[in-house]
């Protein structure tokens, strides 16, 4: 078979699933080198991608950003959803604080991709890097308002349940980042959730787990 004919049994990447490919591309390429260092050439690069096809899915670096910006709000959403909507208000704070933890643990480039966008939006567009920290806190409140509609909480409880449980794992994600020991990191998740469960015994009178 000659190559002008081999080429139409090659098969063609939809324009969807490039995008894909080119978010994926983005957070490995921000995690390296930090916002100033994501060049579109260096994503299509880590895409495997010619800088073309970048630039025909995507008009220009704020829109490939965009884009990564909704991967990581859905990542977020993804731990929510993945909590038992049936547990007790103090069960659910543990799942979405080890479904946190457990995310940057998997992904790396992922919990520093998420800390540097954040910063940076905030330092570059103010409102967008509140706007992504505030939807993720959001979608935490949700879901313990969700587990504690038998029994009502005071609404800045929830609050301080979910600044909580967003500050437990950021420290979480910047010790991970700082040393890279997967070992330490996995025992140190134990450490942090009874930080909560002690909190949570404090405030709001819940026994912790396995008590």
């Amino acid at each position: 078979m000659d190559d002008l004919h081999r080429e139409d049994f090659v098969p063609r990447i939809s324009a969807a699933q490039r995008r894909s490919d080119f978010v994926n591309a983005a957070i490995e390429v921000i995690a390296a080198y930090g916002i100033d260092g994501a060049t579109t050439r260096r994503i299509a690069d880590q895409a495997q991608a010619n800088l073309a096809m970048l630039h025909y899915c995507y008009d220009s670096k704020d829109d490939l950003f965009a884009d990564v910006y909704e991967f990581v709000a859905g990542r977020y959403r993804d731990v929510i959803q993945d909590s038992d909507p049936h547990s007790t208000l103090a069960d659910t704070a543990r799942q979405l604080l080890r479904g946190a933890m457990e995310a940057y643990l998997e992904s790396p480039s992922f919990a520093a991709t998420t800390l540097e966008l954040i910063s940076w939006a905030r330092r570059q567009h103010g409102d967008r890097g509140i706007a992504v920290y505030d939807q993720a806190l959001e979608s935490v409140r949700a879901a313990l308002r969700g587990t504690s509609a038998e029994h009502p909480v005071e609404p800045e409880t929830i609050d301080q349940i979910a600044y909580v449980i967003a500050t437990l794992a950021d420290g979480f994600a910047m010790n991970w980042l700082t040393y890279g020991d997967r070992s330490a990191a996995t025992e140190q998740m134990e450490t942090v959730v009874s930080v909560l469960d002690s909190w949570l015994a404090a405030r709001v009178g819940s026994t912790p787990a396995g008590v």
